[in-house]
């Protein structure tokens, strides 16, 4: 995956909408092969480790958990960093679907070995990573997971979407 497609797929992550214009997302990331590959998957429990080695890109996104404040008041948390970032991580589906990649984020990693190891400030919350690359034979991945290569099963709108309050 060329540098400049990992760009243009973060470039349409950097456009999605947010509370108050804040933009809470960060993005860090490693091409396969490069310096820190070994570092981002090793992040990954094994499962994932193991399907995503194939990757041809990594990300880590992170949202701040500060709103910031400006002359007259302090920085105070945020209520939406972590919805505002899951808006940026669907824009990165659409948009690497639309240069013809597949986008496959896990919650899968170690977050604490990941905020140590890729140096990450106290206030950022690290909230997925996301294994982007090329569609590959499924005869590449370990034989359980073989098995599991077919779109996954959505839940009737019935049990999502309600008129009026919760149903009890």
């Amino acid at each position: 995956m060329p540098q400049s497609d990992l760009l243009t797929i973060l470039e349409a992550a950097r456009w999605a909408p947010s509370a108050f214009n804040i933009q809470p997302w960060r993005f860090l990331f490693s091409h396969r092969g490069d310096d820190h590959w070994d570092t981002y998957l090793n992040l990954l429990d094994s499962f994932n480790a193991s399907w995503a080695q194939n990757a041809s890109a990594l990300v880590i996104v992170l949202s701040d958990t500060l709103m910031p404040g400006d002359g007259d008041r302090p920085d105070k948390p945020s209520r939406y960093n972590t919805f505002d970032s899951g808006a940026a991580w669907a824009q990165i589906a659409l948009q690497t679907t639309m240069l013809g990649y597949q986008a496959h984020a896990t919650a899968g990693l170690d977050l604490k070995r990941a905020q140590e190891s890729l140096i990450v400030p106290e206030r950022y919350r690290i909230e997925i990573a996301i294994a982007i690359g090329k569609r590959a034979d499924p005869s590449m991945l370990p034989q359980e997971l073989q098995e599991r290569e077919q779109p996954s099963q959505r839940l009737p709108m019935n049990e999502i979407a309600f008129s009026g309050a919760f149903p009890q």
